[in-house]
Protein backbone atom coordinates (compact mmCIF):
# COMPACT_ATOMS: atom_id res chain seq x y z
CA UNK A 1 0.00 0.00 0.00
CA UNK A 2 1.13 3.50 -0.79
CA UNK A 3 0.48 6.68 1.15
CA UNK A 4 -1.15 9.52 -0.74
CA UNK A 5 -1.67 13.21 0.03
CA UNK A 6 -4.58 14.68 -1.84
CA UNK A 7 -5.51 18.32 -2.17
CA UNK A 8 -8.94 19.91 -2.52
CA UNK A 9 -9.34 23.55 -3.59
CA UNK A 10 -12.35 25.83 -3.35
CA UNK A 11 -13.44 24.92 0.17
CA UNK A 12 -13.20 28.47 1.49
CA UNK A 13 -14.85 28.91 4.87
CA UNK A 14 -14.91 25.20 5.72
CA UNK A 15 -15.56 24.61 9.41
CA UNK A 16 -14.15 21.92 11.68
CA UNK A 17 -17.57 20.25 11.66
CA UNK A 18 -17.73 20.23 7.86
CA UNK A 19 -14.19 18.85 7.63
CA UNK A 20 -15.08 16.08 10.08
CA UNK A 21 -18.27 15.27 8.16
CA UNK A 22 -16.34 15.03 4.88
CA UNK A 23 -13.67 12.85 6.51
CA UNK A 24 -16.32 10.55 7.98
CA UNK A 25 -18.09 10.31 4.59
CA UNK A 26 -14.81 9.05 3.12
CA UNK A 27 -14.31 6.60 5.98
CA UNK A 28 -17.81 5.16 5.59
CA UNK A 29 -16.97 3.83 2.10
CA UNK A 30 -13.17 3.62 2.08
CA UNK A 31 -13.11 -0.14 2.66
CA UNK A 32 -14.96 -0.76 -0.58
CA UNK A 33 -11.92 0.59 -2.44
CA UNK A 34 -9.22 -0.72 -0.09
CA UNK A 35 -8.40 2.82 1.11
CA UNK A 36 -7.72 3.97 4.67
CA UNK A 37 -8.04 7.71 5.27
CA UNK A 38 -5.78 8.67 8.16
CA UNK A 39 -6.12 12.40 8.67
CA UNK A 40 -7.38 15.62 7.10
CA UNK A 41 -6.30 19.24 7.46
CA UNK A 42 -7.91 22.44 6.22
CA UNK A 43 -7.17 26.12 5.80
CA UNK A 44 -10.60 27.81 5.75
CA UNK A 45 -9.12 31.10 4.55
CA UNK A 46 -7.48 29.69 1.41
CA UNK A 47 -10.08 26.94 0.97
CA UNK A 48 -7.44 24.23 0.70
CA UNK A 49 -8.01 20.82 2.30
CA UNK A 50 -5.39 18.07 2.55
CA UNK A 51 -6.09 14.37 3.18
CA UNK A 52 -3.58 11.64 3.99
CA UNK A 53 -4.46 8.07 3.12
CA UNK A 54 -3.08 4.63 2.42
CA UNK A 55 -4.43 3.06 -0.74
CA UNK A 56 -3.66 0.65 -3.56
CA UNK A 57 -3.72 3.55 -6.06
CA UNK A 58 -4.50 7.22 -6.57
CA UNK A 59 -7.52 6.13 -8.61
CA UNK A 60 -8.93 4.31 -5.57
CA UNK A 61 -8.53 7.48 -3.47
CA UNK A 62 -10.30 9.53 -6.14
CA UNK A 63 -13.17 7.05 -6.42
CA UNK A 64 -13.86 7.35 -2.69
CA UNK A 65 -13.72 11.15 -2.79
CA UNK A 66 -15.95 11.23 -5.89
CA UNK A 67 -18.55 9.00 -4.25
CA UNK A 68 -18.42 11.02 -1.02
CA UNK A 69 -19.11 14.20 -3.00
CA UNK A 70 -15.80 16.04 -2.77
CA UNK A 71 -13.42 15.01 -5.58
CA UNK A 72 -9.74 15.79 -5.12
CA UNK A 73 -8.03 18.28 -7.39
CA UNK A 74 -4.61 16.69 -6.90
CA UNK A 75 -3.40 13.34 -5.56
CA UNK A 76 0.28 12.81 -4.84
CA UNK A 77 2.08 9.64 -3.72
CA UNK A 78 4.13 10.11 -0.53
CA UNK A 79 6.95 7.57 -0.81
CA UNK A 80 9.05 8.95 2.07
CA UNK A 81 8.14 10.06 5.59
CA UNK A 82 10.23 10.96 8.63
Amino acid sequence: MTRFMDVHHGMTGITAGQLMAAHRADQEIEGEEGVRFERAWADPESGIVYCLSEAPSADAVQRVHDRAGHPADEIHPVPLMV
